[in-house]
């Protein structure tokens, strides 16, 4: 089935390891006049998360000193951003980027689709636990007061997390569904949002799959077309965002990332987010398609528009591979 591949990532764990070794080498590169970056990122880069844990943990027993406060300290920028963000436990990550995203004025609403609707029920519940613990403010009451209309009810019921569990599936409830969603849009005048919001919601990723082939089946048309001709706006992004990450979650990240780059400037948040959430996860996966899709290399499109130690940062996590 589509939805499912084997996740491959670029940063593994180093097999050979010694967290006091690390926390010295990296001490080494803080201290006195001048710092060494590129010690910093050959370390980091080349451990996993857990890793990169035991380390801090080193660094505070081992030198009475909290690493990441160092780092902050040491670092600016971009380049600050990406290694802090890998010293981020990976849930805790993910809530940070969420709260940056609702916080002070404006609401950046394509990180909130990028993280919301690309989880699974489990990993849905495992955030808004921890949004809890960091911020003291259910995650679910946050996003509501900063979205509206059927965006703020589809990003709602994905938070309560009633998604059912991965691998679920009822083939003749996924002909049912089609009819629904034919019937609430393309087999009425005017459109019912609310059949289409209960649906990618509530149901797995497997049974979407299911029903997105039974709808072709149906009326001939993809379910991308029926949404573009449907609804609009945040709702419609986010919509067509869980059925890319349906069909194929690599793909929805390269095209993220190749948006963040087209055009003038770089989207630098949108950049960072992917490569590091991703880069212990499916970033290998995500380099082979952005690669099918755009005939040109990931690191080469990060190569040509970055640079510094921001560059050899980003190159590190995405790898030569």
């Amino acid at each position: 089935m589509s939805w499912y591949y084997v996740p491959k990532p670029t940063v593994v764990p180093a097999e050979t390891f010694n967290p006091s070794e690390d926390a010295a080498a990296l001490r080494k590169a803080m201290k006195g006049f001048g710092t060494d970056e590129q010690t910093i990122i050959n370390i980091l880069c080349a451990r996993s998360n857990h890793q990169r844990q035991q380390i801090a943990a080193a660094f505070k027993n081992d030198l009475g000193r909290d690493l990441l406060k160092d780092l902050k300290s040491e670092l600016s920028g971009k380049l600050e951003d990406v290694i802090v963000g890998l010293m981020m436990p990976p849930v805790k990550y993910l809530c940070r980027e969420l709260y940056k995203a609702m916080d002070g004025i404006g609401t950046n609403e394509k990180a909130l689709i990028e993280i919301l609707c690309s989880q699974n029920n489990e990993e849905m519940h495992e955030i808004v636990r921890t949004y809890d613990e960091m911020y003291n403010r259910p995650l679910a009451e946050h996003v509501c007061s900063e979205t509206s209309g059927n965006f703020r009810r589809l990003l709602a019921m994905i938070i309560t997390g009633t998604r059912n569990a991965p691998g679920d599936c009822n083939p003749e409830e996924a002909v049912e569904q089609a009819k629904s969603l034919y019937n609430a849009g393309e087999g009425r005048f005017g459109t019912d949002e609310s059949v289409f919001y209960k649906i990618l919601a509530h149901s797995s990723f497997t049974q979407l799959e299911i029903v997105f082939e039974e709808y072709k089946k149906l009326t001939g048309r993809t379910i991308e077309q029926a949404l573009k001709a449907e609804v609009s706006g945040d709702f419609y992004e986010a919509l067509s965002a869980i059925v890319e990450c349906v069909q194929m979650a690599p793909h929805f990240y390269a095209k993220k990332l190749f948006l963040a780059m087209d055009g003038l400037g770089t989207d630098d948040k949108t950049l960072i987010r992917i490569i590091v959430s991703r880069a212990e996860n499916d970033l290998q996966n995500i380099k082979d398609e952005f690669e099918q899709m755009y005939n040109k290399t990931l690191l080469s499109a990060v190569k040509s528009e970055t640079s510094g130690d921001y560059k050899r940062v980003l190159c590190a996590l995405i790898g030569n591979a």
